[in-house]
C-alpha cells in the first residue's frame, strides 16, 4: 500500500491509521532493540574491560542524558514546521552508534558510541510520537500504546541478546544489529512520505472554544505537568534500577548464572511490554487519570516485597511490577498532550527526554551508591519509589483536561 493511498484513507479526523501506527511501532522496536544492546553488554563489559558499577552507570547516563536534552529541542523544532526527512535521519545516527559500539576498544570510545545512539533516539522519539498522534484519530491512548509497545518489546530483548549473543560472541556481536538499523531507515523513509502528505492536507478547523469551556488555569496546567514529571521520575528511576542492576543483584545475591539472570530481566521487560499495550485502551475506556494512578501506586506492594523474596517469588513479583508499572507512560504522554494542545512535538520530546534523562541520572547515581554500599541496598531503596504515585490524586479530572484541549 502506497503512502498516498494511506494518506487518502487518513483524511477523516476520527479514523485511526493502523498501518502507519504498526510501522512506527516496528521502528520503535528496532530502535530500542539497538539501544538495549548497551545495557545488554554490561555484564560482558564488566568482565572484559574491568568496568566499575560507577563506569557502567556513566555509560547509561551519557546515552540517556544526550537523548534527554535533545528530545525537547527536536519536539519544539518540529512544532514550528513538520520535517518528515528527519525520521530516517535519526536512525542513521543509531546505525553509526551500533557500528562504533561493536568495535569500541576502550571506555572512552564506548561513551562516544552511546552518545551517537542517544542522538538517534532524540530524533526518533518526539517526531515519531507526533506521527502516532496524527494517525490516532479518536483512539489516542491506543495509538500511543501501539507506538510505545514496540519500544518496550525492543527493550525486553536486551537480556535475551546478552544470554544468546553477547556472552557467546562478546562485544563484536553488536555488529549484527546494523541490519536492524538499515531496516529502520527503510521503514522510516516510507513513514516520512505519509507524514509529508499529512502536513500538506488541509484539515477542518475545530470549532472555536469559548472562554468558559476551559476549567484549567495556566497555574493548574503547570501544577499538573509538575505532577506528571514526578510520576515519570518515580517510574523511570525504578526502571533504571532494574535494567542496569537487577541482573547483577541476582548474580551476586542469589548466585545465579549470567544467562539465568538475563531470563529474569527479560520476564520483567516482557511484562512491561504487555502492560504498555493494555494501558492505552484501558485509559481510553476508564479514564487516563484512573489508569495512571493504578499503574504507579499499584506497583508499590510488589516492588517493596521483591528484595525480600525467594528466587521463585522474585520472578513472580518482578513480572507483576513490570506489567503494572509500564501501563502508565503512554497515557502520561497523551494526558500531557491534551494539557498543552498544539504542542504535540514539544510535549512528546519533553516527556521522552525526561524518561531518558531521569533514567540516565538514576543509573549514574545508583551505580555510585552501589559501589559505596551494595546492589541489594539499591534494590531495597528504589522499591519505595512507586509510592509517589499517590500524587496522581492531585491531577485534574479527565473531563477538565479534555475541555482544556
Amino acid at each position: 500500500m502506497s503512502a498516498k493511498v494511506i494518506a487518502a484513507k487518513a483524511l477523516p479526523v476520527s479514523a485511526t491509521v493502523f498501518p502507519i501506527l504498526f510501522m512506527i511501532s516496528t521502528v520503535h522496536l528496532l530502535n530500542d532493540t539497538m539501544q538495549s544492546t548497551v545495557t545488554a553488554l554490561f555484564p560482558v563489559l564488566r568482565d572484559t574491560q574491568g568496568l566499575s558499577y560507577g563506569q557502567i552507570g556513566l555509560i547509561a547516563f551519557m546515552m540517556n542524558i544526550t537523548a534527554s536534552f535533545l528530545q525537547p529541542v527536536v519536539g519544539w523544532f518540529s512544532d514550528l514546521k513538520p520535517r518528515p526527512y528527519i525520521l530516517p535521519l535519526g536512525v542513521c545516527f543509531t546505525l553509526l552508534g551500533v557500528f562504533s559500539l561493536a568495535l569500541a576498544p576502550n571506555f572512552a570510545t564506548i561513551l562516544l558510541s552511546v552518545i551517537a545512539l542517544g542522538i538517534g533516539s532524540a530524533i526518533f522519539h518526539p517526531e515519531s510520537s507526533r506521527v502516532a498522534y496524527l494517525a490516532a484519530g479518536n483512539s489516542r491512548g491506543l495509538a500511543q500504546s501501539i507506538f510505545q509497545v514496540g519500544g518496550n518489546i525492543g527493550s525486553s530483548l536486551g537480556p535475551i541478546m546478552t544470554a544468546l549473543i553477547f556472552i557467546p560472541l562478546g562485544q563484536h556481536g553488536v555488529m549484527w544489529f546494523v541490519i536492524a538499523a538499515v531496516a529502520g531507515i527503510a521503514i522510516q523513509s516510507f513513514v516520512a512520505r505519509w507524514y509529508g502528505a499529512q502536513s500538506l492536507t488541509p484539515r477542518r478547523k475545530a470549532a472555536p472554544k469559548t472562554e468558559s469551556r476551559s476549567l484549567l488555569t495556566p497555574g493548574k496546567v503547570k501544577w499538573a505537568i509538575g505532577i506528571l514529571v514526578l510520576l515519570v521520575f518515580s517510574k523511570h528511576v525504578y526502571m533504571s534500577s532494574f535494567t542496569s542492576f537487577y541482573s547483577f543483584y541476582l548474580i551476586d545475591d542469589y548466585g545465579v548464572t549470567k544467562q539465568h539472570a538475563q531470563m529474569f530481566l527479560f520476564a520483567f521487560l516482557a511484562a512491561s511490554a504487555v502492560g504498555t499495550f493494555i494501558g492505552g485502551p484501558l485509559a481510553d475506556r476508564f479514564g487516563r487519570r484512573n489508569i495512571i494512578w493504578l499503574s504507579i501506586l499499584g506497583t508499590a506492594p510488589f516492588s517493596i516485597a521483591l528484595p525480600y523474596a525467594s528466587l521463585f517469588w522474585s520472578a513472580v513479583l518482578c513480572i507483576c511490577a513490570g506489567f503494572i508499572l509500564s501501563s502508565a507512560f503512554s497515557i502520561i504522554v497523551v494526558y500531557a498532550q491534551e494539557l498543552l494542545p498544539g504542542k504535540v512535538g514539544l510535549v512528546s520530546g519533553l516527556f521522552f527526554g525526561l524518561a531518558f534523562g531521569l533514567g540516565g541520572i538514576g543509573s549514574a547515581l545508583l551505580g555510585e551508591i552501589a559501589d559505596a554500599t551494595s546492589i541489594a541496598f539499591i534494590m531495597k531503596m528504589c522499591a519505595y519509589l512507586p509510592l509517589l504515585g499517590i500524587f496522581t490524586l492531585f491531577l485534574p479530572k479527565d473531563a477538565d483536561v479534555r475541555a482544556n484541549a
